[in-house]
């Protein structure tokens, strides 16, 4: 009788192993999470290595400036997906040399740690145009109430939610609000996407005081709201280290900014810029009917690439007179300097030519600042310092009609 229950005891516990050891074989190898936002999300939490977690922290611990770029795997999983996203990734940085100096203003202007200006790329992929399901419109994804709130204007003709300079400041007022309401930069970061009220109420529940703790309280796009922020710092400062290489975008770096106090089509302005419609209206994404309803009382802005004081002139004389035609732009005029001395070319040699250099060139679509110092035989070095106002990208194609100087500073 005790071999008999000895021997059933012995299969109970036979039975018993083997199903710990099939549950144990048929766990999920990784964790699947919920998709947080629209922008660029991965759907699966990476692990993360011993090395990983070595070199992704101390990369983000070297950039933390105000915000705290803290490291876990929900912000590897983001740095992983962003990284594999490299033509997206390097398009975000080829619009940032427009964009970031608008929000780097905007924030200095406001108290705004400078790093937060990357939480737009999150928001609208840097898009002015970018409306969510929700109906959030332009680069800070404002909604119409909140817009309100914080002094963006919308109507027939205008929609200051896509002006990137308007946003911007609004964007800038309203994280410095929530600072100021919850003393941490996470929180209001985090208060930017679900609203002020949610992550209050996640921190009265909790008792706590930073968004880690509060994180799994807060609705499903938020969850990843901020690690998504802290991995699209990473990739913008790493970016070389994952062969992500800036691409070269259409948007006229050095611009100017003139009132028009009438009602006047960006076809027209256009026009008298020498440039395509397409070009003017992402300049000026706010026009909702491509009409800048400008009046004497309230004039309007206008973003226009920097050109010379003939352009300037045939923009002035087609916005006077709106039913006058658009004059050409009258052929350039040169004027005669000594040409470069070769320094192999004996003294004397070609005496007597009348070798002619233009003092200035106006740029046709697709020239680069490149291709302009070959075409005139000077230094790049030498035309950079006569055109600071051109930017550094030598390679970059610029607009039609904006004036290079090449032969003098």
């Amino acid at each position: 009788m005790k071999k008999l229950c000895s021997f059933i005891i012995c299969a109970l516990l036979l039975q018993i192993v083997k199903a710990d050891i099939k549950a144990e074989l048929t766990m999920p190898s990784a964790e699947v999470v919920q998709q947080d936002t629209n922008v660029l999300l991965p759907v699966i939490q990476a692990p993360v290595s011993i090395y990983q977690n070595n070199i992704f922290k101390r990369r983000l611990d070297s950039i933390q400036k105000e915000v705290p770029l803290d490291y876990n795997g929900y912000v590897q999983a983001y740095i992983d997906n962003y990284t594999r996203r490299k033509d997206e990734m390097g398009r975000m940085l080829g619009l940032s040399k427009y964009y970031f100096p608008i929000y780097e203003k905007a924030f200095q202007e406001a108290g705004i740690p400078e790093e937060i200006k990357y939480l737009s790329i999150v928001e609208s992929a840097l898009n002015p145009n970018a409306i969510s399901r929700v109906g959030a419109a332009g680069p800070w994804q404002f909604m119409s109430e909140t817009a309100k709130i914080y002094g963006l204007s919308m109507t027939d003709y205008v929609d200051d939610r896509r002006d990137p300079v308007q946003a911007s400041n609004a964007a800038a007022a309203y994280l410095k609000d929530a600072y100021q309401q919850f003393g941490d930069w996470l929180l209001a970061i985090a208060s930017y996407n679900c609203g002020k009220s949610n992550v209050e109420h996640a921190l009265e529940k909790t008792g706590a005081h930073d968004y880690w703790s509060i994180r799994e309280l807060l609705p499903a796009e938020t969850r990843g709201y901020v690690p998504a922020f802290i991995a699209i710092n990473y990739v913008m400062k790493y970016h070389k280290n994952h062969y992500i290489t800036p691409q070269t975008g259409d948007l006229a770096i050095a611009t100017d900014t003139i009132m028009v106090n009438k009602f006047v089509s960006l076809s027209r302005i256009s026009q008298a810029l020498g440039m395509t419609l397409r070009d003017i209206c992402v300049l000026n994404p706010s026009y909702r009917q491509q009409v800048v309803n400008g009046t004497a009382a309230v004039p309007r802005k206008i973003v226009i690439p920097l050109v010379n004081a003939e352009r300037q002139s045939i923009l002035r004389d087609a916005i006077t007179d709106l039913n006058a035609p658009i004059r050409n732009l009258k052929p350039v005029q040169y004027v005669a300097i000594a040409p470069p001395v070769q320094a192999n070319v004996q003294q004397g040699a070609g005496a007597g030519s009348s070798a002619v250099m233009p003092a200035t060139h106006i740029t046709q679509k697709g020239e680069t600042l490149a291709a302009i110092a070959a075409k005139y035989n000077v230094k790049i070095v030498d035309l950079l310092q006569w055109n600071k106002a051109l930017g550094t990208n030598t390679t970059l194609p610029l607009l039609p009609g904006l004036t290079v100087n090449i032969g003098r500073g």
